[in-house]
């Protein structure tokens, strides 16, 4: 029996004599371990793997803290470590007197841990009520809760019911009072952190005695009498007199099927409290039997014990004692040969818990990767978190393959192979539909193509988590699965899939950047992305890119390749564990190094045993021939399991980290998963017995020896099987060779001996495979570009090649007459080894002189020489953004270790080059995320002014953005303490204004404003010419503020508030209208000096605009054609109902001209130029005239003639079949000689907004369909 107050530290580890030879083992069970600083265990009673955990609610969000001191009332369902709330369904809670609150907040009864006590299947707790002293206890079967309650001499021994109260979501709930002992409800819940899928559960509670009065509530209404209420918010309240007979006993079943699964668990379990008891301390000690480690120090006992114990509470039946069960489905089905269990953490328990529980209870354990092929199939996806029968999809990644594939390779899914394979291979190459619940591999669209999971925040799916949420790890996580996975494949015998498998184990090569010897997050562009600093990376799911940069366990070996070799590994993990302070003082480097905090997921560059991605890295020692270090961290890790309420670490995410500390302190571990390949280290007791199931192993016992054990003695100096294998000197086993050891006998010494230190002792490469498919992007850098008219302006395309070798390809840039390359194409050649490598390759373009403001588009050709190619599409941006920058009076973004910014007037700065990794480039052009508003930064000098510090400043609207309708400025606030505000005016054309008052977040907050958009966050800040401070700080968009409709902004008034830095400011415009240009020319074959009437129209006819008619020289105006090559303005004219005519004159010299459209207000029209040219010249009397539309626009060619066309590839002046064409050349008339990309265009919304705002629109990543089958894997 453990009283609550029992607090302990765990110590050396020696040898010693068991304190009593007969003792319990439950003796050294403290249920009360994990119940603080969210270790978020319950103290409550259950039995292994019972549907039932009936545990006090205290008001934490998982059920029960210990800092806790009212107890809202006893519940049927808690999982033990999950870190949301779940379960706490039907609290139960005996009192006195008639209720008058209906909540369990507001009639939650004291208590005091001096009166609290639990062992393993029992809890006890005195409760203060209004009465005196009710003493509760609980104790529980598979299928029921089980309750004695020792009422003070009262006529009113009340209990409350409460059907609408739990840890999650209540959406509705019934209950009943159905005779004079029993009441029977219905609940329905929903949630595990976020929604899911609601589902009900029913119970029926059946008491010792006959209800003495009854009543039931319904929101804060209490009837006397009612024997039912429904709702959202209802309850019921039996009484009883405990004058004579203070006790009253209770029954309560659980079933997920029906009230008959209720009722008929309920008699099949029907017990007395005391025998209810007996047994489940019978099932306990007969588990805790399986390992037998010495008892002499208690505390080290009570530690092993209750992580053992833990470790035994999930995966939970979810079968009524009738053999039926509520399926993923939503239909009752009938479990036939095997028991069907529900509640699991995949993405935790893969790692340890299944592997511990195939060695210490092999027929649950075969069961319950039964259930979840089941559930599989069932869903139509595998699971990720099941709870119940629904899926929460919380974590990322593809846990159930590794949970499976571990349980195949284990011999757990024997006759069930194909069907899991079924589940496993549809779930890896398959992505969930927008119908389904499940999110699945969402990242598989871009992963089986390009190796990666695209990092994109702003993407959503089903509630829950989101693998492209967290790119980088998902892509890492989907790797190991499929490294598995081939392994299954191939003993199957499905030999492509293996193939194809094993080749995507390698795409953890995908996500290393080779620049920081780190993993990284990519985009969608499959450039990397986020803070080149590991411990700041974004894209990792609970964990940074330090730690998992050994989540590659298929692949040790080739990891190590990247990692700079064997030794390089070593100073790694070295650094990672803080190895040197670690020797001199291990557990203070485990809590003060290691450790900071339960959910202190980010920000560390050092090993955090607190979570699951990096559990298995101690073992990492054992690859680099240094397996003696896994002993001192591993020891050192152990000292973080204490006897007392803060003895785990970590949530136990439903006895992940318990299993870990039992394998480890074993001295056995999963270092593989999915392999059964099982690591080596030393034990922390001199003898570890294991009872075998000797019917599944045919053995009944694996024991390792360690004698001399001390803390002192503890490197192993060799190891020997009794069995057999006889001496091992690798620093692993597989299964089988595990099994069958016999006695492991582990000698140890003082100082570190070469045992397994050889190249060979630690397992290679799971698979292996020779493909190595180039992989091609390419990205513009900056996206968006501006140059003046008749200027160039200098781009950069980056170009990104995955694969082995040297990789050759070019760039060509195609334009048209008004922006085009300076030179026609580019050469590069990249020579990658297996991860993405990328360069710069500089490209001009240059803009003709008079050409008109607006966007013009480019498409930037990317190919390689082996086939494949990638196009990248953007525009570029001809204006001024003078109107913002006039203003500005501060210097807040500069370059590291430069000083030559301040933002906050004490010398710190914004990072100009993270900023731009985030897409805030000076400069350039960007999209408030989530919206379509879009902002220019305004280009300045290094050095130069680049924000305006609020104060009232009128700022005059140009044109382009008056018809906005809505407005956001785009900054940040120094020393906000969190953000600063104040009333911003818009002014409209008709001389009214409206006020509104916006807000603009501290530089540095964690937590933006309410309504603050995030526009860019970096992992650091400039501090004059020092290095880098590791503070957070970025840049915001205030919340929208609307333009009344109907109005026409013409000016934006700032908040008087300095202390707001505004960088720019962000416009929601509406998309302008492209004009469409069609021309039509007055005489066929003109004669030497004849006026030619050249007549234009638009479409639409009611655009505003006047049209330009230019002069073209030499040349037909294609996609690289210098800016040189085009002549000046010839005539203006206005569009009157959407027409206008030009007048030329024929002559003998051929005159080409060009038309393009200019709009008035941008914010309605956008440019457009009529496609292709009109060729004036006079008719030649030697040759026939050629009568025919000369019209560049009307679709027709003239007789004789072979006009270009849109989709012709084979360019003007060459027929279908390559050869020259003098059809082309043909005088004497007004034709059409090609058709080019018209300005404007209709690009996305967003995008062409940016077109609007002066500088570059958006980039679009095309990839074509020409990649070379070999190249894929």
């Amino acid at each position: 029996m453990i009283a609550a107050v029992t607090v302990g530290v765990t110590g050396a580890v020696t040898p010693a004599q068991a304190v009593e030879e007969q003792t319990p083992l439950t003796d050294f069970v403290n249920p009360f371990i994990g119940t603080q600083d969210d270790g978020n265990t319950y103290p409550g009673a259950s039995v292994p793997f019972g549907m039932v955990q009936f545990s006090p609610d205290n008001g934490h969000n998982v059920g029960y803290d210990y800092g806790n001191d009212r107890i809202r009332g006893f519940s049927l369902v808690h999982l033990s470590g999950v870190g949301c709330g779940l379960g706490g369904l039907l609290p139960v809670l005996p009192t006195t007197g008639v209720p008058s609150a209906t909540t369990y907040q507001d009639y939650a009864l004291g208590y005091s841990h001096d009166d609290e006590e639990a062992e393993p299947g029992y809890y006890r707790v005195g409760l203060q009520a209004p009465a005196g002293t009710i003493q509760a206890e609980l104790t529980a079967t598979a299928h029921t809760a089980v309750q004695r309650y020792s009422f003070p001499e009262t006529a009113e021994a009340t209990v409350l019911i409460n059907a609408s109260q739990a840890l999650n979501s209540v959406e509705s709930s019934t209950v009943r009072i159905v005779d004079a002992r029993t009441v029977e409800t219905a609940i329905t819940s929903r949630g595990f952190c976020q929604d899911t899928q609601p589902f009900t559960v029913y119970a029926r509670t059946t008491f010792d005695r006959d209800i003495l009065a009854s009543g039931t509530w319904s929101g804060d209404s209490v009837a006397a009498g009612s024997d039912a209420a429904e709702g959202q918010r209802v309850g019921a309240y039996v009484t009883f007199d405990a004058r004579d007979d203070s006790d009253v006993e209770a029954v309560t079943a659980l079933s997920y099927v029906d009230p008959a699964g209720a009722r008929a668990n309920q008699d099949a379990e029907t017990a007395t409290f005391d025998e209810a008891r007996l047994d489940a301390t019978s099932q306990w000690e007969e588990r805790l039997a399986a390992v037998q480690v010495p008892t002499g120090d208690a505390a080290d006992a009570r530690v092993f014990y209750s992580a053992l114990y833990r470790s035994f509470l999930a995966p939970n039946t979810g079968t009524d004692v009738d053999g039926r069960y509520r399926g993923w489905d939503g239909a009752v089905h009938l479990a036939e040969g095997f028991t069907y269990y529900q509640n699991f953490s995949l993405w935790d328990t893969y790692r340890t818990q299944q592997q511990l529980l195939y060695l210490l209870a092999p027929g649950e354990s075969r069961d319950m990767a039964i259930s979840v092929v089941t559930a599989g199939e069932q869903l139509g996806w595998l699971p990720r978190w099941g709870y119940g029968p629904v899926e929460t999809n919380v974590m990322t990644g593809d846990p159930g393959t590794a949970f499976l594939v571990s349980a195949w390779n284990q011999g757990l899914l024997t006759g069930y192979e194909e069907r899991a394979y079924a589940v496993l291979s549809h779930n890896a190459d398959n992505t969930p539909d927008t119908s389904s619940v499940a999110n699945g591999r969402a990242g598989n669209p871009v992963y089986l193509t390009d190796g990666y999971v695209p990092h994109e925040p702003s993407e959503n799916g089903r509630p829950g988590d989101y693998d492209l949420h967290h790119g980088a790890s998902a892509t890492l996580e989907y790797a190991l699965s499929d490294a598995l996975l081939s392994t299954m494949a191939s003993a199957l015998g499905h030999h492509e899939d293996a193939e194809r498998y094993a080749a995507r184990g390698e795409n953890y090569r995908s996500i290393f950047d080779e620049t920081t010897g780190s993993f990284r997050a990519r985009d969608r562009s499959g450039f990397f992305i986020g803070d080149p600093d590991p411990a700041q990376a974004t894209g990792f799911h609970e964990g940074t890119a330090v730690q998992y940069q050994w989540l590659v366990q298929q692949d040790v070996p080739g990891l190590m390749e990247l990692l700079g070799g064997r030794a390089e590994t070593g100073k790694r993990l070295d650094e990672f564990f803080a190895f040197d302070r670690l020797q001199a003082d291990p557990e203070g480097t485990a809590r003060d190094v290691w450790v900071n905090g339960t959910y202190s997921y980010y920000g560390q560059h050092t090993y955090n045993p607190n979570n699951e991605p990096d559990l298995h890295a101690p073992y990492l020692y054992q690859w680099t021939g240094q397996p003696w270090k896994t002993t001192d961290v591993v020891r050192a890790a152990l000292t973080l399991f204490t006897d007392g309420p803060t003895g785990v670490t970590g949530n136990d995410d439903l006895g992940t980290m318990s299993a870990w500390y039992v394998l480890s302190a074993m001295g056995v571990y999963p270092i593989v998963p999915g392999s059964d390949v099982w690591g080596l280290s030393t034990p922390a007791f001199e003898s570890v017995d294991i009872a075998l199931d000797a019917e599944w192993f045919g053995q009944e016992s694996l024991s390792l020896r360690a004698p001399g054990l001390t803390d002192d003695n503890r490197y192993i100096q060799s190891v020997t099987a009794s069995s057999g294998l006889g001496a091992v000197d690798r620093s692993y086993l597989s299964g089988e060779e595990l099994i069958s050891a016999g006695t492991l006998t582990v000698e140890v010494g003082r100082t570190p001996s070469p045992w397994a230190t050889d190249d060979g002792s630690a397992p290679g490469a799971l698979v292996s495979t020779d493909a190595s498919p180039v992989r091609l992007h390419a990205r513009l850098a900056p996206p968006h570009t501006a140059v003046e008219a008749g200027g160039t302006a200098a781009m950069s395309v980056d170009v990104q090649v995955q694969g082995r070798g040297d990789v050759s390809g070019s760039i060509r840039v195609e334009g048209s007459a008004e922006v085009a390359a300076v030179v026609d194409e580019v050469a590069w050649t990249l020579s990658p080894t297996g991860s993405p490598i990328s360069t710069r390759v500089p490209v001009t373009v240059a803009v003709r002189p008079g050409v008109v403001a607006g966007t013009y588009p480019i498409t930037v050709h990317v190919s390689e020489d082996s086939g494949t190619s990638v196009e990248v599409e953007t525009t570029v941006t001809v204006a001024d953004t003078s109107w913002l920058s006039t203003h500005f009076d501060n210097v807040g973004i500069g370059d590291a270790r430069q000083g030559n910014a301040d933002f906050d007037g004490q010398g710190h700065y914004l990072l100009r080059d993270a900023l731009a990794e985030q897409g805030f480039v000076q400069g350039a052009a960007g999209v408030v995320p989530d919206t379509s508003s879009v902002f220019v930064v305004p280009a300045v000098e290094s050095g130069a002014p680049d924000n305006v510090l609020a104060n009232g400043q009128r700022l005059e609207v140009p044109d382009a953005f008056r018809r906005s309708t809505s407005v956001q400025l785009v900054g940040a606030t120094g020393n906000g303490d969190p953000h600063a505000g104040g009333t911003m005016t818009l002014g409209f054309d008709d001389g009214t204004s409206a006020e509104s008052r916006v807000e603009l977040s501290d530089w540095c907050t964690a937590s933006p404003a309410d309504g603050n958009v995030t526009v860019a966050t970096t992992g650091q800040r400039g501090r004059g010419s020092e290095d880098p401070q590791g503070v957070g700080c970025g840049i915001y968009a205030s919340a929208s503020v609307s333009v009344p409709d109907g109005t026409v902004l013409q000016s934006i008034t700032l908040p008087d508030d300095p202390r707001m830095h505004v960088f720019t400011v962000a416009f929601d415009t509406p998309t302008p209208i492209t004009p469409v240009l069609s021309s039509t020319v007055s005489s066929e074959a003109p004669v030497q000096d004849e006026k030619v009437t050249i007549t234009v129209t638009s479409t639409p006819s009611d655009a505003d605009g006047e049209l330009v008619l230019s002069t073209v020289e030499g040349g037909s105006g294609v996609a690289g054609m210098s800016a040189a090559a085009v002549s000046g303005e010839v005539a203006r004219e206005p569009l009157v109902d959407g027409a206008a005519d030009f007048t030329v004159t024929a002559t003998a010299d051929e005159a080409r001209y060009r038309v393009e459209f200019v709009p008035i207000d941008a914010t309605r029209f956008s440019p457009a130029s009529l496609p292709g040219e009109i060729v004036v010249q006079a008719r030649d009397d030697a040759q026939p005239g050629n009568p025919g539309d000369g019209s560049a626009g009307a679709g027709g060619d003239a007789p004789g003639e072979s006009v270009e066309q849109p989709g012709d590839d084979n360019g003007p002046g060459h027929s279908d079949d390559g050869s020259a064409d003098t059809a082309g050349d043909v005088l004497g008339a007004a034709a059409g000689t090609g058709s080019l990309p018209s300005t404007g265009g209709q690009p996305p919304l967003a995008l062409l907004a940016i077109a609007l705002i002066l500088l570059g629109t958006g980039v679009v990543l095309r990839r074509r369909a020409r990649h070379r089958s070999a190249s894929r894997s």
